[in-house]
């Protein structure tokens, strides 16, 4: 079997359309997408149009899709700005692509499906290899996630009890692979937002049979600007902080100095 595996999607279609393009000429059996669908980009519904047409197709919820089904109540918006009034402009816009997801998913009839979206899925491989799927770490879709800046000894405790063999994570959009404790951690980076230097979309693949598995990390170049232009096409109320991702202006917020 051959699997491509994806996730952090975030609505934009031009880097998704560049991830399938990739695949289409690689060949891939079946497609595992782990959340993160929809929000924040400039094409929420050819998105998910387009990944409710792949093949075996499984799919995890992520935090955004979540956040997109149930809008965070304006009275926590409202607390957490007076916990940190410099985060008002962050909370608003964030509030407002959310908002703008929502409407756009909800005229287009998909809002109903993403909310039926699982927190994880579990698969074995033809080896008898325990495979959880998951968007940010085993038993959420938010938090810290799993991420590279983290000890051996910190992802182990994250992952320890989780029955599984090999995890698949996002979220953080920064690609990690690493074995501890006997369990392979493999977090895909994202298709779309990435942090700097590498701007390219990244993906796996999986080959598996009965003697074992094989993984093959991806990256994909694709037209940010073009998206930068459909943004500003469309006075998307994300425009200024989805532009400093695509152009490299940002750093995980882990990153301090």
């Amino acid at each position: 079997m051959r699997v491509a595996i994806f996730s952090d999607i975030h609505g934009n279609a031009v880097a998704l359309d560049a991830v399938l393009s990739d695949i289409t000429s690689l060949g891939a059996d079946e497609h595992w997408i782990l959340g993160d669908l929809a929000a924040l980009g400039p094409s929420p519904t050819p998105v998910l149009e387009r990944l409710n047409d792949l093949p075996k197709a499984r799919f995890v919820r992520g935090n955004t899709d979540r956040y997109v089904c149930n809008l965070l109540d304006p009275r926590e918006a409202a607390a957490e700005i007076a916990q940190n009034p410099q985060s008002a402009l962050a909370v608003a816009t964030r509030l407002a692509m959310l908002c703008w997801t929502q409407g756009a998913l909800a005229a287009s009839g998909w809002l109903s499906w993403m909310a039926t979206l699982p927190l994880e899925q579990r698969l074995v491989l033809p080896n008898g290899a325990r495979v959880l799927l998951v968007h940010a770490a085993p038993g959420t879709d938010d938090g810290p996630g799993i991420r590279p800046t983290m000890s051996d000894d910190q992802i182990a405790a994250v992952v320890e009890g989780c029955e599984a063999d090999l995890i698949f994570t996002g979220h953080t959009h920064w690609q990690l692979d690493c074995t501890v404790g006997g369990v392979r951690v493999v977090n895909l980076g994202s298709v779309s937002n990435p942090w700097a230097p590498d701007l390219r979309a990244s993906y796996y693949l999986l080959e598996a049979d009965e003697k074992g598995y094989r993984l093959e990390h991806r990256r994909v170049d694709y037209d940010r600007e073009a998206v930068i232009a459909q943004l500003a096409r469309m006075n998307h109320p994300g425009i200024q902080v989805l532009s400093a991702h695509f152009r490299g202006e940002r750093q995980p917020p882990w990153i301090t100095g």
